[in-house]
Parts: structure tokens; C-alpha cells; sequence
């Protein structure tokens, strides 16, 4: 069975920074592209980032790139996402997510 665990969320002064961090399970996480989504409330899903499986090609959507950093330990089956200078917004759940498996939620909250 696959298992997502997120954490690492939590709330966070405007233009500080977190490191999420998403523990793998039931695959072998090594061979799968993984993501990143997002969930604002009453908003609909919103891919974040992806990285590829050996770890060295990243994408972002453009409103991350730049601020965000995707990266894995394909040793450790974890996969992280540092966010930097966040910004006020609303509050959002992040995903990690490998095909259409999705894991727990781990919420991020930005405000002073």
C-alpha cells in the first residue's frame, strides 16, 4: 500500500521559510516522479512542483519558481520542498504526490 506522510507545515511570518518534508512508503519511491500540490480553501488543486526520479530535473510553476525548492533522498525515501520568502496568502494544504496517490496534508499558513 503507498503511504504519503507529510509534515513539517505550520504558520510563518511573511517572508520566512519552511521545509516540508513527505516520507514514502509501499513503492519504490527511487523509480517515480514525485509532486507537490496545493490546496487553498475553496480553491481547487494546483500542482506546485515535480522532480524527476534520480533527482536532477526539477519544474515549478511559475508563482514558485525561484522561491521554492523541490529536492529527494531517494536513500532516506523522502521527499522535500523548502519554501522561501513566502508571502501573505491565503492559508493552503500541501501534498506530496506520486501519480494520483496523494498523502496526508500538511498545512501552511503565512501571516505576521
Amino acid at each position: 500500500e503507498v503511504q504519503l506522510v507529510e509534515s513539517g507545515g505550520g504558520l510563518v511570518q511573511p517572508g520566512g521559510s519552511l521545509r516540508l518534508s513527505c516520507a514514502a512508503s509501499g513503492f519504490t519511491f527511487g523509480n517515480y516522479y514525485m509532486n507537490w500540490v496545493r490546496q487553498a480553501p475553496g480553491k481547487g488543486l494546483e500542482w506546485v512542483s515535480g522532480i524527476n526520479a534520480g533527482g536532477d530535473t526539477t519544474t515549478y510553476t511559475p508563482s514558485v519558481k525561484g522561491r521554492f525548492t523541490i529536492a529527494r533522498d531517494n536513500a532516506k525515501n523522502t521527499l522535500y520542498l523548502v519554501l522561501n520568502t513566502l508571502k501573505t496568502e491565503a492559508p493552503a494544504m500541501y501534498y506530496c504526490s506520486v501519480g494520483d496517490t496523494r498523502g496526508q496534508v500538511t498545512q501552511v499558513t503565512v501571516s505576521s
